[in-house]
């Protein structure tokens, strides 16, 4: 079964039968000095902080996953996904993903098959 995960409130073409509730995950992720120094010497060049996007990469994938192992039994979608960061402390963020079960009445077209 395919689940379709979408960041919009409906599904084109699909009705939702039942809201299933929330399901989210989460993951706090620290820098670390190497990824400071690296950041620091390109902070005097300019560029993008590679160290700093795969640890953003990474984090989401991280909350991903802990959002795939809670998601609610029998849902067809997740609508309203989001993404959200926040600083935890001086070197960590929180990554957190989110969104909202449903069963979908409707058959999926081939689009979304």
């Amino acid at each position: 079964m395919i689940m379709i995960i979408i960041t919009t409130d409906c599904v084109p073409g699909r009705d939702v039968r039942e809201i299933l509730g929330v399901v989210q995950g989460s993951t706090v992720r620290a820098k670390h000095l190497g990824r400071d120094i690296m950041a620091g010497l390109k902070n005097i060049v300019g560029g993008e902080l590679r160290g700093y996007t795969e640890l953003m990469r990474e984090a989401r994938e991280e909350a991903w996953s802990a959002w795939r192992k809670r998601r609610k039994d029998g849902a067809d979608a997740v609508l309203n996904v989001r993404l959200a960061t926040a600083a935890v402390t001086g070197g960590a963020a929180e990554i957190l993903a989110y969104g909202t079960a449903v069963r979908l009445d409707g058959v999926a077209t081939a689009a979304w098959s």
